[in-house]
C-alpha cells in the first residue's frame, strides 16, 4: 500500500506518538520512514541586528542539537520495529513548505503527523503547519492528535 512514509516531527510528546504510528503502519505494509525535522530561523528586529548574529548563531547550534535527539528518538522507534529508516534536518522559515517539499523530493506516499490543540491566540499566531500541509498535500496525510 505505501512505501515511502514521511514523519515530520517538533521533539513533542505527540509528535513521537505519530512517529510511533507512522512506524507502525510502515511495519505493516513494508514501508520505509524518513523522519524530519525543520528548524525555522530566529526572528530577528532590524534595529538590534548586531546582537542577533550572536543569537543566530547560539540559537542554530542548540537547534540542531535540540533536532538530532528528536530524530534520533525516532530512529530508535524505527530500529526497534526493523523500520527502513532515514532522517533529514533542515532549517527553512515555513516547515509546511519543508514538509511539502520533502514528500515530493523523497517520493513519499503518506504523510503521518501530529495535530496540536493550540486554541485562540496561540493558534492565530502561530499558525498550524498541520492543517497547511493538509491544504496543500499531494499525497495522503495522517493526523494523530
Amino acid at each position: 500500500m505505501f512505501k515511502r512514509i514521511l514523519l515530520p516531527t517538533d521533539g513533542s510528546e505527540l509528535s513521537l506518538k505519530a512517529i510511533r504510528l507512522g512506524v507502525e503502519l510502515a511495519k505493516s505494509c513494508g514501508a520505509s520512514v524518513i523522519a524530519l525535522h525543520v528548524v525555522p530561523p530566529v526572528q530577528t528586529i532590524a534595529y538590534i541586528a548586531e546582537i542577533m548574529a550572536s543569537v543566530q548563531f547560539d540559537y542554530a547550534k542548540e537547534a540542531t542539537r535540540f533536532a538530532d535527539r528528536y530524530l534520533q528518538d525516532a530512529h530508535a522507534i524505527a530500529e526497534q520495529a526493523a523500520v527502513p529508516f532515514d532522517r533529514l534536518l533542515l532549517f527553512g522559515s515555513q516547515p509546511y513548505e519543508a514538509i511539502l517539499q520533502t514528500a515530493k523530493d523523497r517520493d513519499c506516499d503518506l504523510i503521518v503527523m501530529a495535530a496540536h490543540s493550540w486554541e485562540g491566540l496561540a493558534r492565530l499566531l502561530m499558525g498550524s503547519e498541520t492543517h497547511k500541509v493538509i491544504l496543500k498535500s499531494q499525497v495522503p496525510v495522517l493526523i494523530c492528535h
